[in-house]
């Protein structure tokens, strides 16, 4: 996983709905986007904008999140699942109405309360970080047949589709135009930085 750019932007959430207590909410549901510099794939397009949906769930322990189609084109539309009691997570990608499933990656992924407290302290304007983006390459692997080992929620994400286990790419390369013919990118930020998620299939 290589840092794209170190660079500067705009991180914001616009709404918040709280069910339950706002102190110790059960659920809560975050509008956020980010504005980010990508030098390596539109270095002469400015600043890009990211928006998705964030629901908070503290008491079970995971997060879901809606990626729209971004306005820059190039990456896909996904719902994805941080099931911190499993330890997975899951991109449903909704060009290809595929799932994925990984490790959790918990240097990438914030748990849901330190998740929550980030999104309240930005829409409360004390805490606007500077953001970049990063890249993490995958490579699909098996296919999965028992859907319900990999938890309830992402079961109910998952069933009925396509699901594969993903595998990291240990060392970060340049990706072939080749091979990115084979490949589809995520946006997403679940931290304070983007992340760009590229998942190719095994050649």
């Amino acid at each position: 996983m290589g840092s794209l750019l170190m660079g500067c932007g705009v991180y914001e959430c616009c709404t918040s709905t709280w069910i339950s207590s706002p102190q110790l909410p059960r659920e809560s549901v975050f509008h956020c986007g980010v504005l980010y510099e990508d030098s390596l794939y539109s270095p002469f397009k400015g600043q890009l904008e990211l928006h998705e949906d964030v629901k908070i769930y503290i008491e079970e322990n995971y997060e879901q999140i809606n990626v729209p189609v971004p306005q820059f084109g190039g990456s896909d539309p996904a719902d994805i699942i941080h099931d911190f009691q499993r330890g997975l997570t899951a991109y449903h990608d909704i060009t290809l109405d595929k799932c994925y499933v990984i490790e959790l990656n918990t240097t990438i992924v914030m748990p849901p309360r330190n998740l929550w407290e980030l999104l309240v302290n930005v829409k409360k304007g004390t805490y606007l970080p500077q953001t970049y983006i990063i890249q993490e390459e995958m490579i699909a692997t098996e296919h999965v047949s028992d859907m319900e080992q990999l938890g309830s929620f992402i079961y109910r994400l998952c069933s009925g589709k396509e699901t594969y286990r993903l595998k990291r790419r240990s060392a970060r390369r340049r990706i072939s135009r080749r091979e990115a013919g084979n490949c589809h990118r995520i946006r997403h930020f679940e931290n304070t930085f983007v992340v760009e998620t590229v998942i190719c299939k095994k050649s």
